[in-house]
């Protein structure tokens, strides 16, 4: 049996749960000394994904879009609770998330790829910037 069949992806920012989102990316290297209002205040300005627990309803993991809706979009803080990886739920996630936003026919979705997420996301047709001399970034 499949173990990601007992969980459910869902696109529906009511399911989320805040201060389990805040305390789970607080304790990874990209968001730590993320403040409550900073996350609260990106998870109003973003598209938002989960995937729960089919029988408790509780969240297990996140992930999230900034996006025009048009051309571009970015993804960022893809996480799973430590309890619950290496059960495919990464791979629902992105899936999900994939298809939600396939009817917007973006050209490009970006992310920054963590060694140990790189390869779900070759996987699922990320690849190398295409002429990466030629993005700049503003870093504050």
């Amino acid at each position: 049996m499949d173990p990601a069949a007992s969980y459910d992806f869902s696109a529906d920012s009511s399911r989320l749960d805040p201060e389990w989102i805040h305390r789970l990316l607080r304790s990874t290297y990209w968001a730590q000394g993320r403040s409550r209002e900073d996350q609260d205040h990106l998870l109003r300005t973003s598209r938002n994904y989960g995937v729960y627990v089919s029988s408790t309803g509780a969240q297990v993991g996140y992930a999230r879009i900034v996006t025009d809706e048009v051309t571009f979009a970015w993804l960022a803080d893809v996480v799973i609770d430590p309890a619950h990886r290496r059960m495919g739920l990464g791979r629902l996630l992105i899936d999900g998330l994939l298809g939600d936003l396939a009817p917007m026919g973006l050209r490009r979705v970006v992310l920054k790829a963590s060694q140990e997420g790189r390869a779900l996301y070759e996987q699922k047709g990320w690849q190398l910037l295409d002429a990466p001399d030629d993005w700049l970034e503003l870093r504050r």
